[in-house]
């Protein structure tokens, strides 16, 4: 059985992202207000990217994956800027940043002979 895996632009500019076997059915059910909680207390306005798949076990895998994104990924994602997506997979402290060595330095303690000093 077919499955599909959806993003969805609600009326608050938060985005849904969901699963079905029947992505028009689903469509129907979401913009007339009998979709999901989050749908039926922020209607959606769009259909803004959905994937196809051979099982409907895969979508709802792509699903999670994609709901565990922050919003540049799945922005990245919806306008089709693939070679992005490393990049935002990486967690904050893997990503160039200025170093903050010297900051953090100063401001946290050290421990000394079993007890938290702060360093000079």
């Amino acid at each position: 059985m077919k499955g599909y895996m959806y993003i969805l632009l609600c009326n608050d500019g938060s985005y849904y992202t969901g699963s079905t076997n029947d992505l028009e059915r689903r469509m129907a059910e979401h913009f007339s207000g009998q979709g999901a909680n989050h749908t039926k207390k922020h209607p959606p306005v769009k259909l803004l990217y959905y994937e196809e798949f051979q099982r409907i076990d895969d979508a709802f895998y792509r699903e999670k994956q994609v709901q565990g994104w922050n919003r540049k990924k799945k922005e990245a994602l919806i306008n089709g800027q693939y070679e992005k997506l490393p990049e935002l997979a990486k967690c904050y402290a893997q990503r160039d940043v200025a170093s903050t060595s010297s900051v953090i330095n100063e401001t946290m303690p050290e421990l000394v002979e079993g007890r938290a000093e702060k360093s000079k």
